[in-house]
């Protein structure tokens, strides 16, 4: 598990492709690395294989650089990085699992000030679990979303994060490794289960009617 606050920034130094899946080699400055470790990269959780010099390396299955942006990434590519939350450290994010939800892709940025608003779109299975002033992982920064709007989400880049993360590298048109708030895939999952939960008669079709409208509302990041 993580918290989405990046502890470092690092890069993709080697990317060997082994069928559809991939050995990747990690440049990164974390000491004291162990074999087996999660370490988020980009977002995405992956698991040490091997510690190297100045790094680590890592298996990418073939559903994750699938469902992620690491498939698409080159030798060269700056990649976030996040150790896993140990047991008594601050929750200084939110719950990250390193699981990927979707990829999305940046629209546009635009300058406030010190900050930035950035603009994203969402894939809709992604877009129902993100909700104004709820939290969203983007290429594994834990951000607050300002606000939704029909395919569309935003945030605020603050100084900090625009000079801690890679996330000002990013330009129009770049895709991004998204995960929603893991507490919202919870409660979503649990109203679809009691919406298929069997019942019948008027009391059936009057739970089936209410469930429906709280499903749309909530799809609707309302």
């Amino acid at each position: 598990m993580f918290t989405g606050i990046i502890q470092a920034v690092g890069s993709l130094r080697a990317i060997e492709r082994r069928g559809a899946s991939a050995w990747l080699s990690v440049a990164c400055p974390f000491a004291k690395l162990e074999l087996g470790e999660s370490v988020a990269v980009d977002g995405v959780c992956l698991t040490v294989v091997r510690v190297v010099d100045g790094g680590f390396t890592a298996d990418a299955s073939a559903e994750t650089l699938a469902r992620t942006t690491l498939g698409e990434r080159s030798v060269g590519h700056r990649v976030n990085l996040e150790r896993a939350l140990a047991l008594g450290d601050r929750m200084g994010g939110h719950i990250v699992a390193g699981h990927v939800d979707g990829v999305g892709e940046l629209l546009r940025r635009e300058r406030v000030e010190s900050a930035e608003r950035v603009v994203f779109r969402a894939p809709r299975e992604v877009l129902r679990y993100i909700a104004e002033k709820g939290s969203v992982a983007i290429d594994g920064v834990s951000l607050t979303v300002n606000a939704v709007a029909g395919e569309t989400f935003e945030v605020m880049l603050v100084p900090f994060t625009q000079g801690a993360t890679t996330l000002p590298d990013r330009r129009a048109g770049d895709r991004v490794n998204l995960e929603a708030d893991v507490i919202a895939r919870y409660v979503a999952r649990a109203l679809v289960w009691e919406r298929e939960a069997p019942d019948s008669g008027a009391a059936g079709a009057e739970k089936d009617a209410r469930w429906r409208a709280l499903l749309d509302g909530f799809g609707k990041g309302q």
